[in-house]
């Protein structure tokens, strides 16, 4: 088994597509995040003060059920924990991730997609909300990039 996973969350496919080309060029294995209730569209209309994404993402103690992982963290010695940027802060879905696995003693190393936002006030977030968590560095990345660019640029 790898001693390497990534773990993301993707709604409308950019931060799963970064994920996929990690996973070629790391080596690793994968785990998609999946909500208990996926989210629609309108879910994630953040223009909509209503809209579920804008609900949760306003509210640090929303914790969106989680499906259980397809593999299990506690298997792996580094974890890349890739999600996008909502109003400059992981989803809460990534808050119910981390309540609910334990990841004391992992190397966690962020990766965020972002239309705009940068991902330096994710990790204070996490960081703040989890210290007990050791995350090793945080980075923004395009799926624009290929697969030996986004290697690059996360180590």
């Amino acid at each position: 088994m790898s001693s390497s996973i990534i773990l993301y969350f993707s709604c409308t496919g950019e931060t799963k597509k970064v994920a996929e080309k990690l996973k070629k060029s790391l080596e690793c294995d994968l785990a998609e995040i999946v909500p208990r209730v996926g989210y629609t569209g309108a879910d994630l209309n953040w223009n909509d003060h209503s809209s579920r994404c804008f609900i949760e993402s306003h509210n640090r103690e929303s914790r969106p059920e989680v499906r259980p992982l397809s593999l299990n963290p506690k298997n792996y010695d580094k974890i890349y924990l890739g999600f996008p940027i909502w109003w400059s802060l992981p989803p809460t879905i990534i808050y119910s991730l981390l309540d609910q696995y334990d990841l004391t003693g992992k190397e966690v190393i962020l990766f965020a997609t972002s239309g705009g936002s940068d991902i330096a006030p994710a990790l204070q977030d996490l960081q703040e909300l989890y210290p007990h968590l050791h995350f090793a560095s945080a980075k923004l990345l395009s799926s624009l990039r290929s697969e030996s660019e986004l290697k690059t640029e996360l180590q």
